[in-house]
């Protein structure tokens, strides 16, 4: 570790910025530091929560010239080779629709792959983005809500969980933050604990260890939340111990 005050080091720790000799370093350090331990996951919670709140929407009139572009521009057939021919199959004109393309990526990138995802079985394109898009607003508006409440607990395998709760949006948000992926087959599971009966709340983004996910359904007088380790498509009831339980912020 290059500083001789590992206690400085919390927010580039949250950030994933440390080399990986001074995060193993600053690892060891912070498994036996209550201070540092507490202030890593509240760097890490803020972190994802600033992102989000500060992301802008594109324009639905984006989304359809985009959608309408993309019609107009020629694959490469299979075996097309180099990236010179690649350049080639598309004309000079169709630059705006390239720059567009580029715009849309960026921005569903700032707003989270996680709203995406959750609805990639529907079968229509324009109807899954709209979708999403409106998914990624609501939980955009939970965390930059003015009563939103946060409470975070640290997980498994130095992982840490934050519940962010809008009671006048009767909604909630989760956010993780270093999460082992599960098991080939399995997938993380949401649940509302609705005073001993456990409602589904959607699932978690298998590939992605680190995510915010508007969780499906209204907070409605819930005690608190769970996550279980569920096969893939999730269950209607809990099939296994939860991995982490949160109460709900005060």
């Amino acid at each position: 570790m290059r500083t001789e005050d590992p206690h400085s080091l919390t927010g580039a720790y949250a950030l994933h910025a440390l080399p990986d000799d001074e995060r193993e370093a600053f690892e060891r350090h912070l498994a036996g530091c209550a201070t540092c331990e507490q202030e890593a996951r509240e760097f890490a919670a803020a972190t994802a929560r600033l992102g989000l709140a500060a992301t802008v929407v594109p324009a639905p009139a984006l989304r359809d010239r985009v959608l309408h572009r993309v019609t107009t521009v020629r694959q490469v057939p299979p075996g097309g080779g180099t990236a010179e021919k690649a350049r080639r199959v598309v004309p000079r004109g169709r630059g705006l629709a390239r720059w567009a393309l580029a715009a849309c990526v960026a921005a569903a990138a700032g707003l989270g792959g996680t709203a995406v995802w959750q609805y990639e079985r529907a079968q229509d394109a324009g109807q899954r983005a709209a979708q999403a898009e409106r998914r990624a607003e609501t939980l955009a508006g939970v965390l930059a809500a003015p009563d939103a409440e946060s409470r975070t607990a640290r997980l498994a395998d130095g992982a840490s969980g934050t519940l962010v709760v809008s009671e006048r949006q009767d909604r909630a948000v989760f956010l993780a933050s270093g999460m082992a992926e599960p098991p080939r087959g399995k997938v993380y599971q949401l649940w509302f604990d609705d005073h001993g009966t456990m409602r589904s709340a959607g699932l978690m983004d298998p590939g992605s260890t680190s995510q915010a996910v508007l969780m499906d359904g209204a907070v409605d007088g819930a005690a608190g939340v769970g996550i279980t380790v569920e096969p893939a498509g999730g269950s209607k009831q809990p099939t296994s111990d939860p991995i982490a339980l949160l109460s709900m912020p005060a």
